[in-house]
């Protein structure tokens, strides 16, 4: 794990000493080592931080040039089957290896098979720059699945790229503007998706994408090498065909592998354990191919709704790990709050980022690198919002849209007094944690829902969307398209296509975006072996009946887990993690939030709608409504803002 930066310059003089910065502003990435390269005519650099997991020699250090050199390169990630690689290229050709690393064999290979061959036989995460000195062209490549981050875009007419998007706000005279667009995704989202950042000329790479820049020309052109909607419309046609049994004995097999390859390091190596079907599943595995016992890790918290870390416990006994636990308090998490805009450099609000930032801490304190069990979900349909949505569009498709549309904009606009005599028998209602549920809010909330005529943006509005309006928050703001604007999706199962959009939108840019940043910010590494893109395609091509059974979702990944840990320390509701959000923002953090949305200051800055947050915020605060995710998404933005000031 590391981090890269570099730029082709048009008016950059002092290129080793923005190349340092950009270096030093991503530190966290990889303190081990630092190294930078400059072509003089062909005006183009390449920087490396460097996290050393894999030949922790100078053999390892970065940026790395091919043996004839025509090739440079900075590679952040690992490749897991490099080894694999070496074999292949010593049978045809005559190589004088300087060390042991990935970044060597990668390099080796795109020297003797060229750029699309290579990134072909690759398993693993990656974010590469490599410069071709004879073809005069730089090439940046993201992995398949979005596990690392990778930013690009033009500065002063300087075409710049990083890790960090910290980096490149560091170029010398840096003024590209927040771009209100972005900010607007962002209030719907809690983070702003692919390709978008929150400055104007700056972008993601989207995931399984390489961009081509002429150094010479300065033209670009991007190109796809996977993608996940062809994959999932190609199954659509052809499922897997072997039998239930089959599929678990071909999913324990990959998944072995996938764990075996991935616990490949030089340093010490470990793995969050929550006690879920996942993360066990990733441990469990772990331990069978480990000759010592698997350091793991978990948080524990006062919060008994929330507290996962006692079934964690039971599990890593069984498993027989080398357990550890912390137990925080309210106040622990609630110290991380005003740090959240240090530890995620673009804004980025998933509360869930504070649980995965502390395990990450305690985790560091014994290794540098750990496994984790994310993307078990998306892959084999373990969220609760997918069968709450599949069952809510089912009934409500059965009545005419006319009908839903009228009954809609009745709810919304029916006089707050009637709304409230009306549900008044409803009320005392509670929710699984015994608190009190706002039955005006709720249903004010849900009858949206009612006005959406296709099942995709049934679920795209109605469940990965907090902020409807938020063009209406962010001034001078208008609609960006996303992959929802242009879904090419063509499957039968709306269960099916609920985990196929996860996979592309919600994974990359708000879970592997939580861990990768929580964790780097630890210089802690994380790999994800559920991930591994042939675990992606295998998923993927299974029948649904595979996935949900008799009620029981994951079934074929419990059932692979199940022939290590028994199923009672697994069978219980699943409690995830949520902060008590709405409480805290009317007590503990009051003040600190009315310092940041006070009227004054907004309309000084003069990016929301003061009336529509402060209307929203007096709301929240005298429990009339509860607006906790549409005002935090803007409290988040304000600390960011905050800390840009302070840079």
């Amino acid at each position: 794990m590391c981090g890269i930066t570099g730029f082709i310059s048009s008016n950059i003089i002092n290129y080793t000493g923005v190349l340092n910065t950009m270096i030093s502003k991503m530190n966290h990435r990889g303190p081990d080592s630092h190294g930078i390269y400059y072509n003089e005519n062909l005006k183009t650099g390449l920087g490396h931080a460097r996290l050393s997991i894999v030949d922790l020699s100078e053999a390892g250090h970065q940026p790395m040039f091919s043996p004839s050199n025509r090739y440079k390169i900075v590679f952040n990630g690992e490749i897991y089957n490099h080894i694999t690689i070496r074999n292949k290229l010593n049978k045809d050709y005559r190589i004088d290896w300087k060390g042991t690393s990935d970044t060597e064999t990668i390099l080796i290979a795109f020297e003797n098979w060229g750029i699309d061959k290579t990134i072909e036989h690759l398993v693993g995460m990656f974010a590469i720059a490599l410069i071709d000195e004879k073809e005069e062209k730089l090439f940046l490549i993201r992995d398949r699945m979005g596990e690392k981050p990778l930013y690009y875009g033009w500065v002063n007419e300087n075409f710049v790229f990083a890790s960090d998007i910290k980096s490149i706000s560091s170029v010398p005279l840096f003024s590209n503007k927040i771009n209100r667009n972005s900010l607007a995704l962002f209030l719907k989202h809690s983070s702003i998706p692919e390709p978008y950042s929150i400055y104007e000329n700056v972008f993601k790479l989207e995931v399984g994408h390489i961009l081509i820049i002429d150094i010479s020309t300065g033209n670009t052109s991007k190109k796809e090498y996977w993608s996940t909607t062809k994959i999932a419309n190609e199954n659509n046609e052809t499922k897997y065909t072997g039998s239930a049994n089959e599929a678990v004995s071909k999913l324990d097999e990959l998944l072995t592998e996938s764990v075996g390859i991935q616990m490949q390091a030089d340093v010490p190596l470990g793995a969050f354990l929550s006690g879920g079907v996942d993360s066990s599943t990733v441990v469990a595995l772990m331990q069978k191919q480990s000759t010592k016992k698997v350091n793991t890790f978990s948080i524990g918290f006062e919060q008994k709704e929330y507290n996962e870390a006692k079934y964690a416990k039971q599990v890593a006994e069984h498993i027989g790990t080398n357990h550890h636990d912390m137990y925080m308090s309210n106040k622990d998490v609630l110290d991380i709050v005003p740090k959240v805009s240090q530890i995620y450099t673009e804004p980025f609000s998933e509360s869930s980022l504070i649980p995965t930032f502390l395990v990450s801490k305690i985790a560091k304190e014994k290794v540098t690198v750990s496994l984790t069990g994310d993307a078990g979900d998306e892959l084999f349909c373990g969220y609760d919002r997918y069968r709450l949505a599949n069952n809510s569009w089912n009934k409500s498709s059965k009545v005419p849209y006319f009908l839903r549309k009228g009954i809609s904009a009745g709810i919304t606009n029916m006089p707050k007094s009637a709304l409230e005599t009306f549900l008044f028998p409803f009320n005392g209602r509670k929710n699984r944690t015994g608190k009190k549920i706002n039955m005006v809010d709720k249903v004010l909330k849900m009858s949206p829902l009612l006005g959406f005529k296709e099942r995709a943006e049934f679920y795209h509005f109605g469940f990965m969307s907090h902020n409807l309006q938020s063009t209406d928050w962010v001034l001078n703001s208008e609609k960006e398209p996303t992959f929802f604007n242009n879904n090419t999706l063509k499957v039968d199962s709306y269960l099916a296509e609920m985990m196929a959009v996860d996979l592309m939108t919600y994974l990359p840019n708000n879970n592997l975006v939580k861990v990768d940043r929580a964790a780097m910010a630890n210089s802690l590494e994380t790999r994800v072996p559920m991930l591994d893109h042939r675990i992606v395609e295998f998923a993927m091509s299974l029948p649904l009946n595979y996935k949900i059974r008799e009620g029981v979702d994951k079934w074929v990944l419990r059932e692979v887990l199940y022939k290590h840990v028994p199923k009672k320390l697994i069978e219980r509701p699943k409690m995830g993690f949520a902060v008590p959000l709405a409480e805290w923002l009317r007590g503990p953090l009051k003040d600190w939030c009315e310092n940041l949305i006070n009227e004054k200051r907004l309309n000084e800055e003069g990016f929301f709608n003061v009336s529509i947050v402060r209307k929203k915020w007096k709301e929240h605060l005298s429990k009339k409504r509860n607006w906790e995710n549409q005002l935090w998404d803007v409290i988040v933005f304000q600390a960011w803002l905050d800390e840009q000031k302070n840079l």
